[in-house]
């Protein structure tokens, strides 16, 4: 019994012992560890109200109404005076059924410039801005940009509220946007989202395409308005939604506030925007063509036509030429190149370089201003 006692019993007093070591450096082992907080695991939430941030932007932003006449496709005698003659009271019929397009605007200084899209107030005979405080104003068109859809207004009011400049370049993809306009005329209306991409282009919207692509929701009547970051500051100039007709929804885009301020500046200055011109037409390198001449895919662009007498066909510049960079800056798929043309002044020379038959050469081009497009 005793040997059975001292095999079960000394075996269970060893695992008791074992048993209160372990417990003990157990207990030891627990108080030595650090206080953890559930709250270190949590990510920063966003705020709940963006009231200061629409405060902030709210009063620059306006609703603009543009008096049109109907289409003249429609009515291609209406400026006709023969046609008037005969047939006022028909004309007059057809200018109290005059159009009203709707859209917005942003007020960019105190002295009453407003920025909007060109196409809500092209055609307009008469623009009526209408302020956030109630006020109401007939606008002048300062000038209009068809290339980038831009058009600077002004009104001669006291007391405006100008828009917060931000910093679009510094702005990310994921970023908190707000969109304020006047959607369908029912008044200033105040939209949250995103900004789901920047630098978007190759939507055939106009000639210089650099938008931020975002989600907030935009409708007809939201063109011209503004896009602000979560602090109340500018980012851009909304400016059209992807086509109804696509099942897709929740696409808009607009264009960055520092282009469009550039362009205000220079319609100010010059009563128009401009711009640098080369004076070819390019299209971009196919990747076939660009490895056998050692060029990076999507790195250059092969140019199609020269305009005779254009700065260009002065500087040697023949269809075939594989533009690489101007003024030592890769020209990318050509939107870089064409971009840093346009933000030249006419009469600056520029570097181009190119390959011609397997051979780099570096030609000097002096710009010419672009021509104004027509119609």
């Amino acid at each position: 019994m005793k040997r059975v006692f001292n095999y079960i019993g000394g075996p269970t007093i060893i695992g008791l012992c074992v048993a209160a070591l372990v417990l003990f450096f157990s207990q030891e082992r627990s108080l030595r560890l650090p206080d953890v907080s559930l709250d270190s695991f949590r990510q920063p939430t966003a705020p709940t109200s963006y009231a200061d941030a629409v405060k902030i932007a709210a009063p620059s932003v306006v609703n603009i109404y543009a008096r049109k006449f109907p289409d003249k496709h429609r009515y291609p005698f209406i400026d006709d005076p023969l046609f008037r003659h005969y047939f006022n009271n028909a004309n007059r019929a057809m200018q109290q059924r005059m159009q009203s397009a709707l859209g917005s605007g942003v007020i960019v200084n105190t002295d009453g410039y407003i920025l909007t899209n060109n196409h809500v107030i092209e055609g307009a005979v008469e623009i009526v801005v209408l302020i956030s405080d109630g006020r109401e104003a007939l606008a002048e068109v300062v000038g209009t940009d068809a290339e980038t859809d831009l058009a600077v207004l002004k009104v001669e009011l006291k007391g405006l509220i100008p828009a917060t400049l931000g910093k679009p370049k510094e702005a990310q993809i994921g970023d908190v946007v707000l969109a304020i306009g006047n959607p369908f005329g029912v008044g200033q209306t105040v939209t949250q989202g995103i900004i789901s991409a920047t630098g978007r282009y190759g939507l055939d919207l106009s000639n210089y395409e650099n938008y931020i692509q975002t989600d907030a929701a935009i409708n007809p009547g939201n063109s011209g308005g503004a896009l602000v970051d979560a602090h109340g500051a500018l980012l851009g100039i909304n400016t059209a939604i992807l086509d109804d007709a696509s099942p897709s929804v929740g696409i808009s885009f607009a264009i960055p506030s520092d282009q469009a301020m550039q362009v205000l500046r220079n319609i100010v200055e010059n009563g128009r925007v401009v711009r640098g011109w080369l004076g070819v037409d390019a299209s971009p390198a196919p990747q076939q063509v660009a490895e056998q001449v050692g060029l990076e895919s999507g790195n250059g662009v092969i140019v199609t036509g020269v305009y005779r007498n254009g700065p260009a066909h002065l500087a040697g510049l023949l269809p075939g030429d594989i533009i690489t960079h101007i003024d030592q800056q890769p020209v990318g798929n050509g939107r870089n190149g064409m971009n840093q043309i346009a933000d030249k002044k006419p009469n600056d020379e520029v570097m181009v370089d190119v390959i011609r038959n397997g051979q780099r050469l570096r030609l000097i081009a002096l710009l010419a201003e672009k021509p104004v497009l027509s119609g």
